[in-house]
C-alpha cells in the first residue's frame, strides 16, 4: 500500500466506526500527526497529538514513569506502551499511538542501533507495541515509523 494511502484508510475506518486517536510522538517528530492531518476531515477522528522530545516531556505530558525512563531507557517497549496510553487519556480518546525511537544518524549503541523504533497503539483493552529496526537516513527512519505506525493501528481496527 502506498504510503500516502495509509492515514486516508486508516481514516475512513476511524470515521465510519465513530472512534477517534491521538498520539505522541518522539523521533518521529510528529510526522504521524502531520500525516492524519494532512487528510480533509480529519478533525472528526484525530484529536490530537503531542511531541514529547525530551524525558521530562514524556513524564509530565503523558504519565509516563521516570522511573521506566532511568531503569530501561526512552527508547524501550515500556515507554513506548505508557506514551501511548497517556496521550490516549490526555486526549480522551478510543486510541493512542506511542512512539520512541533513534533516528539517527548518531545516537545509537550496540544495545540500541539507529533506526531502533518502539511503536505501541493503545485502545480501551489492551495495548500493542512493536520493536523495529529500520534502515536508511534520519528522513527515511520517520518516514517509514510513520508507515507503520498507520499499519499498526489498522490492523488493530480490523
Amino acid at each position: 500500500m502506498h504510503s500516502n494511502h495509509l492515514e486516508v484508510v486508516v481514516g475512513e475506518k476511524l470515521a465510519t466506526s465513530g472512534q477517534r486517536v491521538a498520539t505522541a510522538e518522539s523521533c518521529s517528530g510528529g510526522l504521524v500527526a502531520h500525516r492524519f492531518t494532512n487528510v480533509s476531515g480529519s478533525s472528526t477522528y484525530f484529536l490530537g497529538g503531542v511531541v514529547t522530545y525530551s524525558n521530562e516531556a514524556k513524564a509530565d505530558l503523558l504519565n509516563v514513569s521516570i522511573d521506566d525512563i532511568d531503569q530501561h531507557g526512552a527508547v524501550s517497549e515500556t515507554v513506548a506502551r505508557q506514551m501511548a496510553q497517556g496521550a490516549r487519556h490526555c486526549f480522551g480518546a478510543e486510541w493512542g499511538i506511542g512512539i520512541t525511537g533513534i533516528a539517527g544518524p548518531t545516537g545509537g549503541t550496540e544495545e540500541k542501533p539507529v533506526g531502533l523504533v518502539y511503536i505501541a497503539v493503545a485502545g480501551a483493552a489492551e495495548t500493542h507495541v512493536t520493536r523495529n529496526l529500520f534502515a536508511g537516513s534520519r528522513e527515511s527512519i520517520k518516514e517509514q515509523t510513520a508507515d507503520k505506525a498507520f499499519e499498526l493501528l489498522l490492523e488493530q481496527l480490523q
